[in-house]
């Protein structure tokens, strides 16, 4: 099997594991559990439907059963959220209740799901743009639009989606989750993307004249 498969299946598991864990604490009528399916469960579906289409190169290797499981280990991590948000137990907290309820204050949510639409768009059209250049256009360095002043695009609506409903579980450990994805598995590919494309010329220009992840910071 190829990594993406191992992937794909469990992005697109999120809605059921979500579902289950409603299910299972009957947790039918919060609010926040069914936003967050909404925003988790269709971000799976919409990375399987990627896949298919317009499928990233980097994930199509083949790879070991245990690799594989390794990966599903890894990406269970962003499992946290729900749980946190479904069973009502905390572990770090944030202070932005409304009420000891766990109602979510509208600002915060609106705050949440502006960062979801957000992430969406630069995630998918950046993969979208990457995919079309380097089938129609391949050996030529991709530094225009999407990428023009960032190197990765895809990388930033990323982390955007996963903070718009990780924020939703308002603790600590749902986004310490998020960070060691972006320490120990993005930026180390952000840094093995940047030094197969100092092959290209025209590559170190590039890289003085755009950041990175961040706009304006890194």
């Amino acid at each position: 099997m190829k990594q993406k498969h191992f992937i794909d299946i469990h992005k697109g598991l999120n809605s059921i594991f979500i579902l289950f864990l409603m299910f299972f604490y009957n947790s039918w009528d919060n609010l926040i559990a069914w936003l967050y399916l909404a925003l988790h469960g269709s971000y799976g579906f919409l990375w399987i439907t990627k896949s298919y289409y317009f499928p990233d190169k980097q994930w199509e290797y083949k790879t070991s059963i245990w690799y594989g499981l390794f990966i599903w280990l890894g990406l269970s991590l962003y499992w946290i959220a729900p749980y946190l948000i479904i069973s009502g137990n905390h572990f770090f907290p944030f202070s932005i209740f409304i009420d000891p309820i766990y109602k979510l204050s509208p600002i915060y949510i609106f705050f949440c799901l502006t960062l979801y639409i957000i992430g969406i768009f630069l995630h998918f059209t950046s993969d979208m743009q990457k995919y079309i250049n380097l089938k129609l256009n391949p050996g030529h360095l991709i530094k225009d639009e999407m990428f023009k002043s960032l190197r990765n695009t895809n990388y930033l609506g990323e982390l955007f989606i996963y903070l718009g409903f990780s924020l939703l579980a308002a603790d600590w450990v749902a986004l310490i989750a998020l960070l060691c994805f972006v320490l120990f598995i993005w930026i180390p590919n952000m840094n093995r993307k940047d030094r197969s494309l100092s092959r290209y010329p025209e590559f170190e220009r590039y890289k003085k004249k755009s950041y990175k992840f961040i706009p304006f910071i890194y």
